[in-house]
């Protein structure tokens, strides 16, 4: 909420242009997609597996510190695919048009310990429909954060870089807790609700299965490299959770991503949701193995505008998407990965502080729009 719009320059009927065009998009790569997109995730899935199994395998031979070294690595890697390149993008439903029931949305479940279900619900449903809308998107901010100046501060606000760092060395934690709305929830008359009283059970099996999986059946198998396992195990999720967690940082935090009012999406129409998406996320610019290994999410912009599309195609979607953005004169907000992970923990520390400037009141686009 900045106290100069963006897009202030921008009439009804151009967003509206925009959202026909980025629609254009979106309909050439639906008609386009074929065998080449599916062989891709039918062999990123089998490279990941094969790798998983391999260094798992060595890591039995762990107590020896190179096994160590080369399985915790191989570990490591095969984690960040399941959740990023695969797990998340399928269950976007962006293979669901393979009509293959191994490779689908209503049936795949990943390495997490947030159940797949619980997961589509706050993350498709929720964080997708209300990117970066303060109190509505419990990305932005992951619930424990000031995430604009215009919030009030309060004296807990100050330990929001510790409590961030908390959060990205036990990221998929912090997913299942807020996929369960805890915040919400932990009234004593809403626990008893049979609803959440479900859905925390439902993560509490599937934690049971990732910890008998991770922490007591593989260990066990390793026989006088039990203890060598276990701490590779746990370097390995560690890794995958400080990755994951700077990369959707990267995507929704840096300076110059945008934050909105509630009252901001009221009778918002699709080139307006359009926009917000644009303005609501950014880029990490790098390698192709760096994207693949942020499982195209460096392609944030894109992904938020267009979250049903193969992620394999966000390369080439990209190009046009920032082409549209030079177009309507609006900043493109990308980096490599070291500036946006920079920019965006300078932006936690700084809003951990209180904001001495007094609050702008930014008009409604309607008013924006009738002034002009």
């Amino acid at each position: 909420m900045t106290a100069i719009d963006p897009t202030a320059h921008l009439t009804s009927e151009q967003i509206e242009e925009l959202g026909r065009e980025l629609d254009a998009i979106r309909d050439e790569v639906i008609a386009d997609r074929g065998e080449k997109d599916a062989a891709y995730i039918r062999k990123v899935i089998s490279a990941q597996r094969k790798l998983e199994l391999v260094s798992r395998g060595v890591l039995l031979f762990s107590i020896f510190p190179p096994a160590w070294l080369i399985g915790t690595a191989g570990l490591s890697v095969a984690k960040i695919m399941d959740n990023m390149e695969i797990g998340h993008n399928i269950l976007h439903g962006q293979w669901d048009w393979m009509r293959d029931p191994k490779i689908h949305s209503t049936t795949w479940e990943w390495d997490h310990v947030s159940p797949s279900e619980q997961w589509k619900h706050s993350h498709n449903e929720l964080h997708h429909t209300y990117t970066n809308v303060i109190g509505k998107d419990n990305d932005l901010g992951y619930g424990i954060m000031r995430v604009d100046e215009d919030q009030k501060w309060h004296p807990f606000h100050l330990g929001q870089p510790l409590w961030n760092f908390i959060n990205a060395c036990f990221f998929e934690y912090g997913i299942a807790a807020y996929d369960l709305e805890l915040g919400k929830n932990l009234n004593k008359r809403r626990r008893k609700s049979p609803e959440f009283r479900a859905r925390a059970k439902a993560v509490g099996r599937k934690i049971r299965k990732q910890v008998l999986k991770d922490y007591v059946i593989h260990p066990l198998l390793s026989g006088p490299s039990f203890l060598p396992t276990l701490g590779a195990t746990f370097t390995a999720n560690l890794v995958r959770n400080l990755w994951t967690h700077s990369v959707i940082m990267c995507g929704h935090f840096p300076e110059g991503v945008q934050v909105f009012e509630r009252r901001s999406i009221k009778g918002e129409t699709r080139g307006q949701w359009y926009l917000r998406q644009m303005m609501g996320s950014a880029n990490i610019s790098g390698s192709k193995a760096m994207h693949f290994m942020t499982g195209n999410l460096s392609h944030q912009i894109e992904h938020h505008l267009f979250p049903d599309l193969p992620s394999n195609r966000y390369a080439e979607v990209a190009v046009k998407v920032r082409a549209l953005f030079e177009k309507y004169e609006l900043e493109y907000v990308t980096g490599p990965l070291p500036k946006q992970v920079f920019s965006a923990w300078h932006k936690v520390f700084r809003l951990s502080l209180p904001n001495k400037k007094p609050k702008v009141e930014t008009p409604d686009r309607e008013q924006e729009l009738v002034a002009a």
